[in-house]
C-alpha cells in the first residue's frame, strides 16, 4: 500500500476545487504515475520516459526468451478492467497490454451484471473490485469518476492504483500517450515533433481524446495547433484557456482544405452523438471536415494521418494503404504504452532497463 499518498491528506470537497495543474501531483509516486488520470500530471521528462520504455518493450517481445521475461514481471498482480461504457481497441489494448507483463485479469463490461442493478452505489461497486485486484482499469461515462475512485480508495485500509480508460468526455490520458508515442515515432527521423504543425479535426467539444492530446503538445517546442470544425463543436474556451497559460500556439479555422497543405500532421475524429440530448448532432453539416482520397494529392510527402478510432465517413478508406496513414499503427501501439505505463505504476521499469541493455551489449 501507498500510505504516503497525498490524496490521504486532501478532503473530497477541497480536492474538487483544485485545477487540473494542481491535481497533477496528488496522483504521483515522487516522479511516477501512482495513478494515470489526466494528462496533466505528466510532464516532458515522463513523456520521453514511456517512448523510450515502449520501444524497449516492443523490442524485448520479438523473441520467445523476451516475452517469457516480460510475462514474469508482474505475475503476481492482478487487474480489474471495469468497463462501463462501450469500447473494443481500449479494453482490448488495455488486455494484451496485462497480458504482455504477465498481469492477471478480470473483466466487467456491462454494469447489469454487477449489484449495481441491485442498487449499489457506483462507490461501492469499485471498492468490491479492490478487494480481488493490484491495479483497476476503468472507462466511465461519468467525468471525474476515476478521480473519485482514486481519491476513495487511498481512504480506505486497500488502496490500488487506478487507470483512466477514458473520463466522461473530458480526459482519455492514456490515448493521448500513445498518439504522442505515434508522432514521436513518425517523425524520429523528421527532428521529433518539436517544430511540427498539427491539425485536429471534427468534434473538437466532446472529443476527450484531443483534450488530453492538446495539453501534452504543450511541452514540444515549437508546435502549433490547428482547431478545425464546424462552429458548434469546436474546441471548447476551458481547451483554450490552458493552451494560453502555457503559451500554445494555436489556430481556430473552418476551411479544412486550406489548413492540408500547411500541416505535418492531421487527427481526425468522429461525431461524438453519444453524447446528444436530442439528437442535435443530426443537424450538423461535417462533410466539409472529411479527410477523401483525393487530398492525398495536397497533403506533404511525409505529413502524418492519425484517426483515434472508430471512424466513419470522416476518413475514408481508400486512404488506408498510403504509407502515411498511421491509425492502424497507432492502435498497435497502444499496447506497448499501455504496458510501459503498467510497469511504471508498479515500479518495474528498471527490470525494463537492465534486461535491454543485456539484450543490446
Amino acid at each position: 500500500m501507498y500510505r504516503d499518498n497525498p490524496l490521504r491528506k486532501i478532503s473530497w470537497a477541497d480536492f474538487q476545487k483544485l485545477d487540473l495543474m494542481e491535481k497533477g501531483p496528488f496522483f504521483m509516486r515522487g516522479e511516477a504515475p501512482y495513478h494515470a488520470l489526466i494528462a496533466q500530471q505528466f510532464d516532458r521528462g515522463l513523456l520521453d520516459r514511456v517512448c523510450e520504455l515502449s520501444n524497449r518493450i516492443r523490442s524485448i517481445a520479438k523473441t520467445r526468451g523476451g516475452a517469457n521475461f516480460l510475462r514474469d514481471l508482474l505475475c503476481e498482480k492482478r487487474a480489474m478492467l471495469y468497463f462501463a461504457q462501450p469500447s473494443s481497441r481500449t479494453f482490448l489494448s488495455f488486455l494484451s497490454a496485462c497480458q504482455t507483463v504477465g498481469i492477471q485479469t478480470a473483466s466487467v463490461r456491462d454494469k447489469s451484471t454487477s449489484s449495481e442493478v441491485k442498487g449499489e452505489s457506483p462507490d461501492d461497486t469499485v471498492r468490491t473490485f479492490s478487494s480481488y485486484v493490484d491495479m483497476i482499469i476503468m472507462r466511465h461515462p461519468v467525468g471525474g469518476f476515476c478521480e473519485r475512485i482514486a481519491w476513495l480508495l487511498c481512504n480506505t485500509s486497500r488502496s490500488v492504483p487506478v487507470i483512466n480508460a477514458g473520463s466522461g468526455p473530458d480526459q482519455h490520458p492514456t490515448q493521448a500517450l500513445l498518439d504522442i508515442y505515434t508522432l514521436q515515432r513518425s517523425f524520429e527521423d523528421a527532428g521529433g515533433i518539436e517544430g511540427k504543425k498539427i491539425a485536429f479535426v471534427g468534434d473538437l467539444a466532446r472529443g476527450r481524446t484531443v483534450r488530453s492530446l492538446a495539453w501534452l503538445l504543450t511541452y514540444y517546442p515549437g508546435v502549433k495547433q490547428y482547431f478545425i470544425g464546424p462552429e458548434s463543436l469546436q474546441i471548447g474556451e476551458d481547451v483554450t484557456q490552458q493552451l494560453d497559460k502555457a503559451g500554445m500556439d494555436y489556430e481556430v479555422a473552418y476551411d479544412f482544405e486550406k489548413v492540408i497543405p500547411e500541416v505535418d500532421a492531421i487527427y481526425m475524429t468522429r461525431i461524438q452523438d453519444e453524447w446528444d440530448v436530442e439528437n442535435e448532432s443530426q443537424a450538423i453539416d461535417t462533410s466539409g471536415f472529411h479527410f477523401r482520397e483525393e487530398h492525398l494529392k495536397i497533403l506533404k510527402k511525409d505529413a502524418v494521418l492519425m484517426h483515434p478510432l472508430p471512424r466513419r465517413a470522416e476518413m475514408d478508406v481508400a486512404v488506408d494503404a498510403d504509407p502515411r496513414a498511421k491509425y492502424w499503427r497507432q492502435v498497435r501501439n497502444g499496447m506497448w504504452v499501455r504496458a510501459a505505463l503498467i510497469l511504471m505504476i508498479f515500479q518495474r521499469d528498471s527490470e525494463i532497463d537492465r534486461y535491454y541493455e543485456d539484450l543490446t551489449g
